[in-house]
């Protein structure tokens, strides 16, 4: 499995727009991403390309975030999934 952490560049977290933004990036995916706040239980990871389970993340600016995925092209994916939410998409 791979990870990668994410620090929310956003300067409003992830909400509607970014969430939106990664979401569409998401799900364009052939694998499964999970997120979850760093320092829970990977147990606990949500559905990535859920809108839902990413607003309900509640992932503020500067908060950090870990991304799993599992199979062929998972580090490249995870790779443009952490630039995606490493950007602050409130500024563009």
């Amino acid at each position: 499995m791979s990870e990668r952490t994410a620090v929310i560049a956003s300067r409003v977290g992830l909400h509607a727009r970014p969430a939106g933004i990664f979401v569409a990036a998401v799900g364009e995916l052939p694998i499964e991403v999970t997120i979850a706040m760093a320092g829970e239980p990977a147990d606990d990871a949500m559905d990535a390309s859920s809108i839902l389970s990413i607003m309900s993340l509640g992932a503020s600016n500067g908060d950090t975030v870990v991304l799993r995925a599992d199979g062929e092209g998972a580090d490249d994916a995870l790779d443009s999934l952490v630039k995606i939410l490493e950007t602050d998409l409130d500024a563009e």
